[in-house]
Parts: structure tokens; sequence; C-alpha cells
């Protein structure tokens, strides 16, 4: 995140062995011991016996976000360019073709962070996503009357 560098990788199926193969090499990619905090959703895979014996062992905080509470996951910011460059208005013949074509798209995104677009795409995902709860950054919830 202090980057702004982002990466990824599809699988075929979501699953615990996938979540603990990406803990492992966002481990090894701060190899100085230093604590790693990761923001997950609540997603079950995320947080198997294994995968919490192995964060507690390596440093690695998990930080879940409630159930349906998006607006609290700072990455979901990015989904909403990912999906305008990407899968917006296109016919992708098969999962492999749009895995490359999600894959060329962060290499673009990394190289023009600051870009125009994909500051206005995040804008508008993260207004999208706040106004799932009817929530704003900062700002107290008001209480119904």
């Amino acid at each position: 995140m202090a980057d702004d560098q982002l990466w990824g990788v599809m699988r075929r199926r979501k699953g615990g062995d996938h979540t603990l193969s990406a803990l492992k090499s966002i481990r090894a990619a701060r190899p100085d011991g230093a604590p790693i905090y990761v923001i997950l959703d609540n997603l079950s895979a995320n947080k198997t016996p294994a995968i919490r014996r192995w964060a507690a062992r390596n440093k690695v905080e998990l930080c879940l976000t409630p159930t349906s509470a998006s607006w609290a996951n700072p990455i979901e910011a990015q989904f909403g360019p990912l999906d305008t460059f990407t899968m917006a208005n296109s016919n992708h013949p098969n999962h492999t073709i749009l895995a490359r074509e999600m894959q060329k798209y962060l290499r673009w995104r990394n190289a023009n962070a600051r870009h125009p677009d994909v500051l206005a795409a995040q804008r508008r995902e993260r207004a999208r996503v706040r106004s799932e709860r009817q929530h704003r950054w900062g700002r107290p919830r008001t209480k119904a009357a």
C-alpha cells in the first residue's frame, strides 16, 4: 500500500490454501520481520486454523472486516477501476483471457497509479461502496429519529 502497487492472482476457486499462499508471499516481500497487518474480508477461507497459526508465528495480524462492511476495506476502491478497465463492456471468451487482461491492467495501473482516469474511478467506487451503508468517512453515524 505504501508504494501504491497492486498485484493479484486469479484462481479457479477460493480456498484457505490460496489465502495462506498469498500471506506467505506478502511475508516474503517483507523479510525484515516487522509486523504486517493484512485486511481481509470475513470469508471463512481467510481464517482457517492453519492460517491463524501461521499468522501468529510469523507476525502477521489478520484484520477481518465485519460481514457486509466492504466500506471498511480500503482495497475495495481498487475494484471499481479494475472492473471499469477490464470487464465493463467486454466479452472475454474465457477466464484465461480475462486473467491476462487483469494482469495487463495491473501492470499499467502500477506504472500510472496517479492517472486521472484511475483516480476518478477510485473516487466513484469509494462513493458507491460507502453509499451501500450510507456511511461517510470521518463522520459519525446519525441516529434515526
